[in-house]
């Protein structure tokens, strides 16, 4: 089993920058990836970006690209969302999950954080 847990949410202004983390612990799982989702009220959750653990490699939403970097750290077992330029449209409870393959689909994710709400201000 893995535990997946967000921090770094928080009330920021239109332009501003933030950073979040998921720290992973419990028992490892293979080659996978890990990803960031969100929610906003009464709306489907989305995806935003994608980081494959062993190389790498990233995808990222159309909407969130060259504002938002995905990164991971190994020997923290960390994964980081730096989001930049937000905007209010931004503002929805953001997840991380982990599962076998980076896809943008909700389904495909074994673990889940609890979330962390992300509000931006116009």
């Amino acid at each position: 089993q893995v535990q997946l847990e967000e921090s770094g949410g928080g009330l920021v202004q239109a332009g501003g920058s933030l950073r979040l983390s998921c720290a992973a612990s419990g028992r490892t799982f293979g080659r996978g990836a890990m990803a960031w989702f969100r929610q906003a009220p009464g709306k489907e959750r989305r995806f935003v970006a994608s980081i494959r653990w062993s190389v790498g490699s990233t995808i990222y939403a159309d909407s969130v690209k060259g504002r938002f970097t995905i990164s991971r750290d190994n020997a923290k077992n960390t994964v980081y969302l730096q989001m930049n330029s937000l905007k209010p449209e931004d503002t929805a409870v953001y997840y991380c999950a982990a599962g076998p393959a980076a896809t943008p689909l909700p389904p495909s994710y074994d673990y889940w954080g609890q979330g962390t709400q992300v509000t931006v201000s116009s």
